[in-house]
């Protein structure tokens, strides 16, 4: 019977890019995004390399909705084994005493909340079911202190908490609870970022020993590793994937 997996933030950048590679090992996938053009994209693609999708729309700073694609994905599919809780924003790239409360409030709504949101109701049928793995995004952010992203740094280092305190409470049940950390990586979000902040880009690239940004396509590679590889031994971890970004801070 084949796997199933729940990609939030489906329909561009990390999200779009794990889909299709989990489907070229026939993981049939529920892709979640407030997107309905790009999550639609996504799921085509997907089937067109044999495997199953579902797109399933949802603003997951709500948990009603969060719920909701949980309910929708046991439904079609049966069962969940694998999740990359991915969604999320930037925000606007301004230093934080410029940024609007309400900016703060939807950063933190769609990366802080949308993540426990989604760890709290699908690792709920995870457990039922005996286990699963799930896949976290962090960022270079959430291990760092960094510039004009305080709101967003915060909910990256809860994401680097909420794996750890999983673990050491679900581990036991069959739960795996991994992050990836990113370093700047070519994606419509980093793009839309570094548009409004250019000088940024220059200084991001020259702060990176391998003096490139890293692409999406390695980013899912790392994600499939940690979702289905037999490495059944790690748990609880934040890999990061920065060209050694962070490593040099």
């Amino acid at each position: 019977m084949s796997k199933v997996a729940i990609i939030t933030g489906a329909g561009s950048g990390l999200g779009q890019s794990t889909a299709l590679r989990l489907a070229q090992d026939g993981v049939n996938i529920a892709v979640v995004d407030i997107n309905e053009e790009g999550g639609n994209e996504t799921v085509s693609k997907v089937k067109e390399l044999g495997a199953d999708a579902l797109f399933i729309k949802a603003d997951v700073s709500k948990a009603e909705e969060v719920k909701n694609y949980v309910d929708k994905t046991v439904e079609h599919f049966g069962s969940i084994d694998y999740f990359f809780n991915n969604a999320g924003i930037s925000g606007s790239g301004k230093y934080f005493l410029e940024t609007d409360i309400k900016e703060i409030e939807q950063i933190v709504g769609i990366n802080m909340l949308g993540a426990l949101y989604g760890l709290r109701y699908v690792a709920e049928v995870m457990v039922k079911n005996g286990g699963g793995s799930i896949v976290n995004t962090a960022s270079s952010a959430g291990v760092i202190g960094q510039d004009t992203v305080v709101t967003y740094s915060a909910t990256k280092h809860g994401i680097v908490g909420m794996t750890k305190s999983l673990v050491a409470e679900y581990a036991k049940d069959g739960l795996r609870v991994n992050a990836v950390a990113p370093g700047p990586t070519e994606t419509p979000m980093v793009k839309a970022y570094f548009d409004a902040n250019l000088e940024m880009k220059k200084n991001a690239e020259a702060g990176i020993p391998q003096k490139r940004l890293g692409t999406a396509d390695e980013v899912a590679e790392l994600v499939t590793f940690l979702l289905i590889s037999k490495a059944q031994y790690i748990n609880g971890d934040v890999i990061r994937i920065d060209g050694g970004f962070t490593n040099t801070k």
